[in-house]
């Protein structure tokens, strides 16, 4: 299951790292190169310039993975106590009608998924003060 979210999400981040790496490689990469760096060495600062977009980019992954239900059910199943996802026992508690269960758990979902933007919000605050 783990692996079928890393899937899920490696196109997004993939995507938006390249984005990213392509914007700031053009506007610093020849000044990097002409003070002498390697193409490998230059590869740390240019992370530290970029590094709010690398943030969007895990969290949109992260986003990804989190509201995934198809590939949880498809890979792991829905076996309680093994393979169940917040996601999946939201699916199974709509589908048996306890909709009061599964707003319970979205709830929860939610509350978590904001929790984890807060702390980014934190941290790319902080970065930027760096």
């Amino acid at each position: 299951m783990i692996i079928a979210q890393c899937a899920l999400g490696t196109p997004i981040v993939v995507a938006l790292v390249h984005r990213t790496a392509v914007e700031h490689w053009r506007a610093y990469g020849d000044a990097l190169l002409v003070d002498g760096a390697s193409r490998l060495r230059t590869l740390w600062p240019l992370m530290r310039i970029g590094r709010e977009g690398l943030l969007t980019a895990y969290l949109a992954a992260f986003g990804r993975a989190i509201a995934e239900v198809g590939a949880i059910i498809i890979v792991g199943g829905n076996i309680r106590g093994y393979t169940r996802t917040m996601t999946t026992a939201i699916a199974l508690e709509t589908s048996r009608g306890d909709l009061s269960q599964a707003l319970a758990l979205g709830m929860i979902l939610i509350v978590l998924s904001m929790a984890v933007s807060a702390v980014a919000l934190y941290v790319g605050r902080a970065l930027k003060e760096n």
